[in-house]
């Protein structure tokens, strides 16, 4: 036996205290920071003097006191506000002006400016005060459940048992059905229940069993009893209530379930023996009653429950009751219905002063107790759990609760109609929903007509025999927001007590059931303060103890005939399970592959062989599941070991056909390290022998002539051959001679190995499972040169290096003069652009040797750069200052002469400034750069990405084309430092330098000499949908390329000098991304990437890319991108603003004037500080690349002059209207909460007293249901300034909301308000906002009786 530790009933001082009005006071505590969103309960009797108030809010904050003041926190009952409460004033509360029944708001505030004195930690106080407040996470609303299967590390299990041990089945969890399990166990070990339960005899003919809650709930009880499994299903019960697989992951209260799941099964065993089953077991009866304290005459009626839900604090108080007696005593206390609660009596004809309360008549079979352990926390309005300790004994005498005898007085016996007339009740909040009234009995109708002696005598035997044993808790773990359910229950069998956790069943002692009466403990783990005192229990069910009435669970040989059915069927289907299981267990799982004969592509599959069939029978069940019956006859396969990573094949099994695949394959697993791969062969071949310890090698035949590496060859080899003996065997696959043969191994990405050592073995050299080998076997003098200086060398890097990529280019190139001028020497007179390649092709093969070129080039390009330092030391304007730095040089690539260099400059020019109607194949925006490819006079095609985070780089630091297929770089590196002298580095802006280094090495020599860049392109025909016009190159070039020289290789192709036009990478989706450090390599890119070609100029160095914005603020959607724009560092806004106008009137229509529109911050959708007319960009404006920014056009004169101004944005709302008036913009000359208020009521004629004002919550425009923002938002706050909690206003921008407090909110319909509330919702989602804030959406919990419901897509 559990003992209880307190058994105590209620003292009498607490009966009469009950009789008094309390007040609830909740105090807030403004003095620090920390402590303002916390709140302090206290629920005073109306007597309380103010002395003892302040002594017992000192108490539960830990302020000393007489060191602080309180203040009223809303000023409905008194008039003065601001004056503090007299701490030394005889008066008591009520006197004071609290109100008895209502919410009392109170600020604790400082004392004379001086922070409240902090109570010594020796002072004697015992009081916990973070108990005591209601303070802590934020739970969600909702019901309770379980989220996982955590089980506080305080309750110790004993080792989780076996079946055979425990002799019990566990249930398994489907994803939150904790709760379910919980319930079916307690039903299951509840022998009256399940007994009653298999007497029931299911009709197949007349019900569907998939939908029948009965049947499924005895084949489950049937599984429970006989089943071998550590753990069973109950899904086929689930799927009786109509639930689908969604309900599994609902949260659901075991009290609610328990209450669905016997009403759905009253409804089916509606004209059955078990019709009246639940109520026989479960139901009890009770009288609420009210008496007149005048005449004695007393109302009542009949009530019946299933459960009695029991309060584990009472309401404002912060006192637990010790004890389940302790409650069940203040569940029948009753109350005094006085002062306006009087109740009218009809006896009296007058409102008197009643006793109201309830009377326990009859008790159930069996007793269920729910511990109301979730509640709601008024001062944070969110449910939360009390985890406070409540014993309940294991024998629990029910005799002193019963109601023997009512009052002698004659009018005891009285009923009256207007009984229990709905009056408030004191028990309102206690009883449980599910409490119906008597279908037979009228409220005020006596139904007891034997006499007063006689019921005495039925009530005193029945007082006599109301013990009861408890059989059942229900454990909670977690908080009100979820957790996790698990059920203790004793057996009646042995009297030993087991936990039921799911799929885990365990004996436990009752020392474990002590530790679920809630409270802290004594030794706790490191997770203690966050779950430990959160598991506790939540359902208690007790049995009468009754000799004649308690039963037995029923004996094999005492079921029903068609449970002894039952039994023998699941039998059967578990052993067919089993059966499955053991087949199950013992086939094979390994990956397939296979070449597809005609189709040449790899299909892969899973192949599941049982390990006894042999290895002739698995090809045939392979060729089967590859479906190659019309492609390859049988015999043509095979099944060899494979390694798909790495492309070897392993082994073959010659002359193992017979073997059973579980040898072969090494048994039984759930995983391989390798895979099958199903071979075939042409009927004229033969298989080739695979044998284990071989490795794979794929040869390429190189042919320096015509520079060209052919397709592989595989070929077989062993690790410890030599490199003679392997020659060898290449010459007999390749049919060149091994003599003059070379062989280059590529161990990995760009490591090329000349095997030379003959007497290497294939070990030694690196050789693995699969390899890749070049060979070469010409009789050229190549064979004599070094190895990297060679040939063979170089082309075998080009190899391996090389990329092919896919360029559109722009679909009308404004440059045909241009590359006519350019290219006319070197290539002929033509634009055409497939003739374009083809000169390129024949300059490449035309060329020099890489040694004269190198040599030439250099000459120039330092010559070149003396010429141009002069030039800018002489500060020659007449060169345009949007021109490149290449434009005048003469190019190596086309050997240009000086006079086609001015041509080219001048055509340039003319492009640039002359004809800017040629550059509209520009793309406007970012945002648009899939669709709109329109440009405009200022370059727009920086997109605004975390991919394209690059910056771009000055057009000046553009690298020389110094040859076709050679590196290029900047001019010098004396240049370059000159120009970054005194100069930090930036991500932000154009620079002159781009993190590369010199040109030049220390000896001078160009680095342009290490390495050559191979190039090739040629015509393209893209895929369909591409656009008409639209040209595309298929380049074939090596990735060690920097961005400057690709560009400047696309240069005849374009038609524009590489400064303009730029390059975007086409991804997957058809996103595009600038790629734009023009010193960064092609080593991001891959094999047939796609690539678009744009026109426009680079920034020039200390300009920005800006997006312009247009900020609406009374439109649906107050953000509409306008254009991008070029800002430069130092230049003022009213200097941008005047180069926007044209702009804007060319591509967006607007006609401003200047002193008609501002520029002002942009943060996401937000507006923020408004820029000034003589704001300087970089000095008193931060500016980065992709800056974005708010232009708004003004309704008058500007209003903002001063960087101490503050402008925002206030919003009327007219609660009379249920409607929000447009966006006006207020402007404040300081922070002050007053010239606010005195500004709003200037616009809206409210009287200044009267204004009320909140900050929106969110991103511009602050959207909220206007059937929330009445209550939701925080109205007046108690602040005098702006730039404080909780406003915290300090720059422009911010939206106010604001009301007349004096205007009453519209009544609605509830159609109004349903309608109002389609609206809102359909207008919120449009802009992005929710309607309300709900983490979780939570499903009624319901049980349906057809079946699964209909699906309303109009309900939620």
């Amino acid at each position: 036996m559990v003992p209880s530790e307190e058994n105590q009933l209620v003292p009498k001082e607490v009966e009469s205290a009950a009789e008094e009005p309390r007040v609830l006071c909740i105090i807030q505590d403004t003095t620090n920071s920390k402590t303002v969103n916390e709140r302090v309960t206290l629920n005073l009797p109306a007597s309380t003097p103010l002395k003892r108030l302040f002594e017992d809010v000192a108490s539960k904050v830990g302020y000393v006191n007489g060191t602080f003041d309180l203040m009223w926190g809303n000023g409905d009952n008194v008039t003065d506000t601001q004056t503090p409460i007299d701490q030394n004033s005889d008066k008591t509360i009520l006197d004071a002006g609290f109100e008895p029944g209502k919410k009392n708001f109170l600020h604790l505030t400082d004392r004379d400016g001086e922070q409240p004195h902090t109570m010594p930690e020796d002072s004697g106080t015992t009081d916990d005060s973070a108990q005591d407040r209601f303070i802590g996470p934020l739970p969600r609303e909702g019901s309770v459940g379980c989220t996982n299967d955590y089980v506080s590390q305080s309750y110790s299990y004993s080792s989780v048992l076996s079946k055979s041990e425990t002799g019990y089945v566990g249930l398994v969890n489907q994803a939150m059905t904790c709760y379910l399990n919980s319930l079916l166990q307690t039903l299951f070990m509840t022998p009256e229940f399940r007994n009653a339960l298999y007497k029931w005899e299911f009709e197949e003919s007349e019900e569907d069993p998939v939908t029948s809650i009965p049947y499924q709930l005895q084949r489950l009880f049937v599984l429970l009893q006989t089943s071998k499994k550590r753990a069973i299903e109950t899904t086929d019960v689930t799927r009786s209530f109509g639930w689908d697989s969604s309900e599994a992951w609902q949260q659901h209260d075991v009290q609610e379930l328990c209450r669905v799941m016997f009403d759905a099964l009253e409804q089916k065993w509606k004209q059955t023996e078990q019709a009246d089953l639940i109520n026989q077991l479960y139901q009890g009866k009770l009288k609420d009653y009210v008496r007149c304290l005048e005449c004695g005459y007393e109302g009542w009626r009949i009530d019946t429950y299933l459960d009695i839900p029991l309060v584990i604090r009472p309401y404002g108080s912060n006192q637990a009751f010790a004890s389940v007696e302790e409650a069940l005593h203040a569940f029948i206390q009753p109350e005094i219905l006085d002062g306006p609660n009087q109740y009218f009596c009809e006896r009296c004809k007058k409102k008197c002063d009643a006793r109201k309360g309830l009377r326990f008549l009859h008790f159930p079979y069996l007793l269920t107790l729910q511990l109301k352990r979730f509640d709601f926390d008024y001062t944070t309005m969110h449910r939360i759990k009390l985890n406070d300790r409540m014993t309940f004994p294991e024998e629990l005498d029910m005799s002193v609760f019963i109601d023997v005898e009512d009052e002698k007085s004659p009018q005891t016996e009285s009923c009256t109609d207007s009984g229990a007339e709905n009056e408030g009740s004191c028990h309102s909040d206690q009883m449980s929903n599910d409490f119906s009234n008597d279908d037979g009995v009228d409220e005020g109708i006596c139904l007891e007509s034997n006499s007063a002696a006689e019921r005495l005598s039925k009530a005193g035997s029945e007082k006599s025999s109301l013990l009861y044993e408890l059989f059942s808790v229900m454990v909670h773990s977690g908080s009100a927001a979820g957790g996790h359910y698990y059920a203790c229950i004793k057996s009646f069998s042995d009297d030993q007590w087991y936990s039921f956790n799911d799929q885990h069943v365990s004996k436990i002692t009752q020392e474990d059931i002590k530790k679920t009466y809630g409270g802290s403990s004594g030794s706790r783990g490191y997770y203690s303060s966050a779950f430990a005192s959160s598991t506790n229990a939540y359902m208690l069910i007790y049995r009468l103890k009754d000799p004649t009435r308690n039963a037995k669970f029923l004996e094999a040989h005492e079921y029903p005939e068609h449970i002894k059915q039952l039994v023998q069927k699941e039998r059967e289907l578990e052993e067919q399970e089993k059966r499955q299981r053991e087949i199950e267990r013992n086939t094979c799982k390994i990956k397939l592959f296979c070449m597809h004969p005609t189709k040449q592509i790899m299909m892969e599959n899973k192949l599941e062989v049982h390990k006894d069939r042999t290895l002739k029978e698995a090809v045939e069940i392979a060729y089967k599941l590859m479906d190659l019956e019309e492609a390859v006859p049988l015999d043509c396969c095979r099944l060899v070991k494979y390694d798909e990573f790495h492309d070897y094949l392993e082994r073959s099994y010659e002359g193992e056909e017979d073997t059973p695949m579980g040898l072969l394959l090494g048994g039984v697993k759930s995983t391989y390290m390798f895979d099958l791969l199903l071979e075939t062969r042409r009927p004229d071949q033969i298989f080739q022998c695979y044998k284990p310890g071989e490795v794979m090698v794929k040869v390429h035949v190189v042919d320096l002539k015509t520079e060209s590496v052919a397709p592989p060859i595989s070929v077989r080899a062993y690790l410890n051959q030599t490199v003679s003996e392997f020659k060898q065997l290449i010459s007999k696959a390749t049919h060149l001679p091994a003599e003059t043969m070379r062989v280059v191994l590529e161990r990995c990405y760009n490591d090329l190995r000349l095997l030379n050592v003959s007497s290497k073995t294939l070990k030694a050299e690196g050789f693995f499972r699969s390899n890749k080998v070049f060979i070469e076997s010409s009789e050229s003098l190549d064979r004599h040169v070094a190895y990297t200086d060679s040939h063979l060398w170089k082309l075998l890097d080009r190899h391996a290096n090389t990329i092919r990529l896919y360029v559109s280019l722009p679909e009308q190139s404004p440059g045909s003069q241009f590359r006519r001028a350019v290219y006319q020497k070197s290539s002929g007179d033509s634009g055409n652009l497939d003739e374009a390649c083809e000169r390129v092709k024949g300059s490449v093969g035309n060329m020099k040797s890489v040694e004269a070129i190198l040599e030439e080039s250099t000459e120039k390009l330092k010559s070149l750069s003396l010429q141009q330092q002069q030039e800018g030391d002489n500060g020659d304007s007449s060169k345009s200052t949007e021109a490149s730095d290449f434009e005048n040089i003469e190019s190596p690539l086309n050997e240009v002469d000086s006079s086609a260099s001015t041509e080219n400059r001048e055509l340039e020019n003319q492009i640039q400034i002359s004809d800017p109607e040629n550059l509209q194949s520009e793309e406007r925006s970012d945002s648009d750069v899939n669709n709109d490819r329109s440009t405009s006079s200022v370059d727009s095609d920086i997109l605004s990405s975390s991919h394209s985070s690059d910056t771009l780089c000055n057009v000046d630091n553009a690298p020389l084309p110094l040859a076709n297929g050679l590196d290029s770089h900047s001019i010098t590196s004396s240049r370059r430092s000159k120009a970054n002298q005194g100069k930090k580095e930036t991500w932000d802006t154009a620079e002159e330098d781009s993190g590369t280094d010199s040109e030049y090495d220390e000896s001078g020599k160009s680095r342009g000499e290490a390495q050559y860049m191979y190039f090739k392109s040629e015509p393209y025909t893209a895929d369909e949908g591409s656009g008409e016009g639209q040209k595309w190159l298929m380049v074939h070039v090596d990735k060690r390329i920097t961005l400057s020289a690709f560009k400047q290789h696309l240069e005849p192709f374009v038609g524009v000098p590489s400064s303009h036009f730029k390059v975007f990478r086409v991804y997957a989706s058809n996103q595009e991304f600038e790629s734009v450090r023009l010193n960064e390599t092609l080593s991001s890119f891959s094999d047939d990437n796609k690539i678009t070609i744009r026109l426009g100029r680079a920034l020039k160095k200390g300009e920005y890319r800006v997006k312009v914005y247009q900020l609406l603020v009374n439109e649906p959607e107050p953000c509409k991108f306008l254009l991008d724009a070029v800002f430069a560092k130092g230049m003022t806004v009213r200097q941008s603003k005047e180069e926007l106008l044209p702009q804007l009137r060319e591509q967006c229509g607007l006609d401003l004037t200047i002193d008609r529109f501002r520029l002002r911050k942009k943060t996401w959708k937000n507006p923020g500080t408004v820029f000034l007319d003589y704001h300087i960009y970089e000095e008193d404006i931060n500016i980065s690349s992709n800056w974005e920014v708010f232009l708004e056009i003004l309704d008058g004169v500007e209003k903002m002059k001063s960087m101490s101004q503050l402008a925002v944005l206030s919003r009327r709302w007219r609660p009379s209207e249920m409607k929000l008036d447009s966006f006006q913009e207020v402007v404040l000359e300081s922070s002050s909460v007053e010239e606010l208020r005195e500004k709003l009521s200037e616009i809206s004629g409210i009287p200044l007293e009267n204004i009320e004002f909140a900050k929106g919550r969110g991103t511009f425009p602050c959207d909220i249901s206007i059937l929330e923002i009445h209550q939701d938002l925080d109205w007046n706050p108690k602040v005098s300034t702006l730039n404080v909690w909780p406003l915290y206003i300090c720059d422009d921008g911010a939206v106010i909301f604001y009301r007349d407090r004096t205007e009453e909110l519209m009544e609605l319909t509830d159609e109004q308000r349903n309608e109002l509330m389609k609206k809102e919702s359909s207008r919120l989602q449009k802009t992005g906002h929710r309607v309300t804030y709900s983490p979780r959406k939570e499903k009624a919990l319901k049980i349906y009786l057809d079946g699964a419901p209909n699906k309303d897509l109009t309900q939620d």
